[in-house]
C-alpha cells in the first residue's frame, strides 16, 4: 500500500459473509467491470465460524469511476452472497476524536505521527476530563474541549460527547488513556469505532498504580493491549497487544516509562491498522490484515 493514496483513484473493499463458492470470482469480477487493478488483496477463512473475511486495496484506471459508482455496482454482489461490506476512499482520513485524562504520553505521541504524515488520521477535537493538555492539543491547532465527569453530570457528559461525535462527523473514538469508565448505552452506540488502550497486567492487577503492584511482585514482562471498547470493561476484541522484557533491578519508576512507551506505540499501531481498514471484528475476536 502506497504512503499517500491518490485521490479518487484508489480503494479500500472490506467484507464478511458466510463462506461459500464463488466469493473470490464474484469480487475479482466485479472488479474487471469498473476498471479495478488489485494492489493489494488479503482474505481469512475462518472454517469454526464458517465465515470468509477479506480486504482489497485497488486503484481503477477510468477517471469516470467514483466511489459512488462502485459502491452501486457492487451492492447486487453483496446481496447475491449476503456480504456486509464497506468501500472507501483509501486517501480519506479518518476523523477521529481523541480523549484523555491525565497521562498524555498517547496522546502526544498520536497527534505527533499525525502531523508527520506517519498515521492516516485527522483530528478534529481532543476531548478530556482535565484541562491538563489544553496546550499540547492548541499548539497542533486542534480545538480542545474540556468536559468534566462526576457521578451527577456523567450523563450530560456522554451526551456532550455524542454531540461532538456527531456534529464533527467522526469516524473513531480513541480513549488515550482516558480515566473514565463509559456507560454501557455509549460504549453500544460506539461500537466498533472506539478504540482503548490499557497496560496488559489486568486481571491480575487491577486499580490504582498497577505499575508498583506489578513491581512489587517481580513481574519479568510489561506489556499493553488495545481493543475495541464494549460494555465489557477492558473486554473487547483485541486488536494489537506487545510486551517487553523487564528483570529485578528495574525500578517502579522505570516500569512505568516502559509501560507507558509501550503503551503508545501499541496504541498507534491500532488506529493506524483501523484507519486503513485492516481490521475486522470477528465476534469476540478481531481479524487483522497487517
Amino acid at each position: 500500500m502506497s504512503l499517500r493514496p491518490q485521490p479518487d483513484r484508489e480503494f479500500v473493499l472490506t467484507l464478511s459473509c458466510p463462506d461459500r463458492s464463488g466469493l473470490v470470482h464474484a469480487v475479482t469480477g466485479f472488479l474487471v467491470r469498473h476498471s479495478g487493478n488489485i494492489q493489494e488483496s488479503q482474505q481469512f477463512d475462518d472454517r469454526l465460524q464458517d465465515r470468509f473475511f477479506m480486504r482489497v486495496h485497488f486503484d481503477v484506471s477510468d477517471p469516470s469511476t467514483t466511489l459512488e459508482k462502485l459502491r452501486t455496482g457492487f451492492a447486487p454482489v453483496g446481496e447475491a452472497y449476503r456480504i456486509t461490506w464497506q468501500l472507501r476512499n483509501a486517501s480519506t482520513p479518518t476523523r477521529t476524536l481523541i480523549m484523555v485524562s491525565k497521562f498524555g504520553h498517547c496522546l502526544n505521541d498520536l497527534l505527533f505521527r499525525q502531523r508527520t504524515g506517519a498515521l492516516g488520521i485527522e483530528v478534529p477535537a481532543v476531548v478530556s476530563n482535565h484541562r491538563d493538555f489544553a496546550p499540547l492539543a492548541e499548539s497542533y491547532g486542534i480545538p480542545f474541549h474540556h468536559v468534566p465527569v462526576t457521578p451527577e453530570t456523567k450523563a450530560d457528559a456522554e451526551a456532550r460527547l455524542l454531540d461532538l461525535v456527531d456534529r464533527l462527523d467522526i469516524d473513531l473514538v480513541v480513549l488515550a488513556r482516558y480515566m473514565q469508565i463509559l456507560s454501557n448505552d455509549l460504549c453500544k452506540q460506539l461500537e466498533g469505532r472506539a478504540i482503548n488502550i490499557h497496560h496488559s497486567f489486568l486481571p491480575s492487577f487491577k486499580g490504582a498504580r498497577p505499575y508498583v503492584q506489578a513491581h512489587e511482585r517481580g513481574v519479568k514482562l510489561v506489556g499493553a493491549t488495545a481493543h475495541y471498547v464494549t460494555p465489557d470493561l477492558d473486554e473487547g476484541p483485541i486488536i494489537e497487544q506487545d510486551v517487553i522484557r523487564v528483570n529485578h533491578a528495574q525500578s517502579a519508576e522505570s516500569l512505568v516509562t516502559l509501560g507507558r512507551d509501550v503503551e503508545a506505540q501499541v496504541l498507534a499501531r491500532a488506529v493506524e491498522w483501523h484507519s486503513q481498514s485492516r481490521v475486522m471484528i470477528n465476534g469476540h475476536r478481531t481479524v487483522v490484515f497487517r
